[in-house]
């Protein structure tokens, strides 16, 4: 006797208002916040403020009383954008990381609320901002309500000085690479405070952990960073960005044999300092329950989280920034940009050449953003020691030694400037190589056990 065949189950259909709600939250919600970012940024410049003030208002900017008034206007505006723009990117984040895990684990991932689940990250902010507001009783009650604003801080600040585009930066400090290294420093007095603060064992192992951790990976991290700072000879987010160019062998990252090692040394202290796994060690499920959050709820948890994720921009847009050239247009010189704006509002073909350069780095930034969210859902924890073990005994004499070599290799370009080109062509063909291998090496694997690479359920 057969057994009957059992009937697929019925799939189910996302309501239309429910579709159109998330196609329109999807696509509408990244376009409306660059653009905005496009246009306000460079409008609310001092230049063109005082060229506001000058012809629109009639006043000297110079000597006008209010001209002060109106700067910290701008400055409240473009806060309310960038402070936007990390929350959206945050929410967002978090629904695909949580899909591509699902695909990662052989799982579906959030799929009710929306096309795809898309709207679970809106129903989870809702969720937890009206969620009850907890405070351990013998907890440092100031201290406990104070330590997520810190991580906050350290994380909203950022956004002054990391670029978008070619003039696309709320301001290009001379030390910009300085004040992102320093500010960030924020996050982590404020996950030591809630760590000491809840009064609580696993919080307090879980700070430890992330004191240690990112004390001894900022010293690789900020060798890493000196190697760029050499090559362009200045501190200035925007000064580094313009010392490269736009095709691939023009990029600090191929230029210079120990640039090349030192990304990837950059890249992996970030992770570490970002509590990313593999070094996710400071928060540890299985371990410590959540770490320095297992007291936290409501919306507090949430601050928590939305700098959690929003780092991840943050992350990857610095390493875009100091090693694989930024937002730099191929075959567009940097004399471009000033020849073209002029005196007064710029015309539309500067404006195309701004929305260029922010959509370049702006995919550079996703896919760098999309290897973070691969490499966590891929990758096991490693142990304390093997963490330090990883920092002090490999990253940073390698990163001394990539300094050293720096400031050799900066004397024989200087003698021979081809050089550095060479050397980027050659280590540009070495990673296409790289990257080829990689891809077959994959399809390989996925085809020797049966499988077949299938992304028609997304």
């Amino acid at each position: 006797m057969s057994a009957l065949p059992t009937p697929a189950p019925a799939r189910a259909k996302t309501p239309r208002l429910a579709a159109a709600v998330s196609i329109a939250a999807a696509v509408g919600l990244p376009v409306g916040l660059f653009a905005l970012i496009l246009f306000i940024v460079p409008v609310l410049q001092p230049d063109l403020l005082d060229a506001f003030i000058r012809e629109r208002l009639h006043h000297d900017p110079a000597t006008w009383a209010w001209r002060d008034a109106v700067y910290a206007v701008a400055l409240v505006v473009l806060a309310f954008v960038f402070a936007n723009f990390a929350a959206i990117f945050s929410g967002i984040l978090s629904w695909w990381e949580r899909r591509v895990a699902g695909r990662i684990q052989s799982r579906i991932g959030p799929n009710r609320a929306g096309v795809g689940g898309f709207l679970v990250w809106i129903a989870d902010a809702v969720k937890l901002l009206l969620k009850e507001d907890l405070v351990p009783a013998d907890a440092d009650r100031i201290l406990f309500r104070a330590a997520p604003y810190f991580v906050m801080a350290g994380f909203i600040l950022t956004f002054v000085v990391l670029p978008f585009g070619e003039s696309i930066a709320v301001t290009d400090m001379n030390v910009g690479l300085f004040y992102i290294t320093s500010i960030t420093a924020l996050v982590v007095v404020g996950i030591l405070l809630s760590g000491w603060s809840s009064n609580s064992k696993w919080a307090l192992f879980g700070g430890m952990r992330s004191a240690a951790q990112v004390v001894s990976y900022e010293i690789p991290a900020g060798l890493a960073i000196m190697i760029p700072v050499l090559m362009a000879g200045t501190l200035s987010m925007q000064g580094i960005i313009r010392a490269q160019g736009g095709l691939p062998w023009q990029w600090f990252m191929f230029r210079n044999p120990a640039a090349f090692v030192t990304f990837f040394i950059f890249f992996t202290s970030q992770l570490a300092e970002a509590n990313r796994t593999p070094f996710d060690l400071p928060e540890a499920e299985s371990e410590l329950v959540a770490g320095y959050l297992s007291e936290y709820s409501g919306f507090r948890f949430a601050l928590f989280f939305l700098a959690e994720w929003g780092n991840l921009w943050v992350m990857a847009a610095m390493a875009v920034t100091i090693f694989l050239g930024g937002w730099q247009i191929p075959f567009v010189p940097n004399e471009l940009y000033g020849q073209l704006k002029g005196i007064g509002f710029p015309p539309l073909a500067w404006w195309g050449l701004q929305a260029a350069s922010m959509a370049i780095f702006a995919v550079k930034t996703i896919f760098l953003v999309n290897v973070i969210v691969w490499i966590r859902w891929t990758l096991p924890r490693i142990r304390v020691d093997q963490m330090m073990s990883l920092c002090w005994k490999y990253l940073v004499p390698v990163s001394f030694a990539c300094f050293l070599f720096t400031l050799l290799w900066q004397i024989a370009v200087a003698a021979v400037p081809a050089l550095e080109t060479a050397m980027g062509l050659g280590l540009t063909a070495a990673a296409v190589v790289l990257a080829v291998l990689f891809a077959r090496q994959t399809h390989r694997n996925i085809a020797a056990v049966g499988d077949r690479i299938d992304l028609s359920n997304w």
